[in-house]
């Protein structure tokens, strides 16, 4: 396990947003404000760690023939947790979240991660996979959250700052409305998607050119 390794495939080169491409119905879907980011990235990286524990020390004992089945009772049970949790506790996050909470069932970023690497590997690395690609999705989802809210409605925070109404830095009346409709969120994914390819190919491009 190499946990420096394991940390940056999550968060660069193997990012499960920017790179694999999974997961990226609720990205857009949700990024509209930094309170549903960030609760929908805490909760997907806990949800995806508990999830790669249970699967990693249940995978010898488990039918190759049924593996997809088991991977989706285990997550349902782990979302339904979290779900419960929320409406109990953040409960104004958990009606912002929708039906996106609970479609976290299927989300193809901790099903890809099940099948791809806990299924295949100890406790201990499928603990680290789950903390680093949560991480990476979560970043992902912030970074879109602030591009959105900012220069959509011109305010930071959103639902968490200022009584939920964020802090205001740009006059409403200069805000890029169309980023907080759904072509935005395309929009914005598309950029952040172009601008992590091209990052990670320059040095193959620097190799090349020698």
């Amino acid at each position: 396990m190499n946990f420096g390794k394991q940390f940056k495939e999550g968060l660069i080169t193997n990012n499960p947003v920017l790179v694999q491409l999974l997961g990226m119905c609720s990205t857009m879907a949700i990024t509209t404000s930094f309170f549903n980011g960030l609760g929908m990235g805490v909760a997907v990286l806990i949800i995806l760690t508990l999830s790669n524990i249970i699967i990693a020390a249940i995978r010898k004992i488990v039918p190759d023939k049924i593996r997809i089945a088991m991977f989706i009772v285990v997550i349902a049970c782990f979302v339904t947790c979290v779900d419960l949790l929320l409406q109990a506790f953040v409960p104004a996050l958990s009606a912002s979240l929708g039906v996106f909470l609970p479609l976290i069932v299927v989300n193809c970023i901790i099903l890809g991660r099940a099948e791809a690497f806990s299924y295949k590997n100890g406790i201990a690395a499928s603990a680290v996979d789950g903390i680093c690609q949560g991480f990476g999705y979560t970043v992902v989802l912030l970074i879109m959250c602030v591009i959105r809210e900012l220069l959509g409605t011109g305010t930071f925070g959103g639902g968490i700052l200022n009584g939920g109404d964020g802090i205001r830095l740009i006059p409403e009346q200069f805000g890029i409305k169309i980023l907080t409709l759904p072509v935005g969120g395309f929009l914005c994914l598309a950029c952040l998607i172009a601008a992590m390819q091209w990052a990670l190919a320059r040095p193959q491009k620097k190799e090349e050119s020698k």
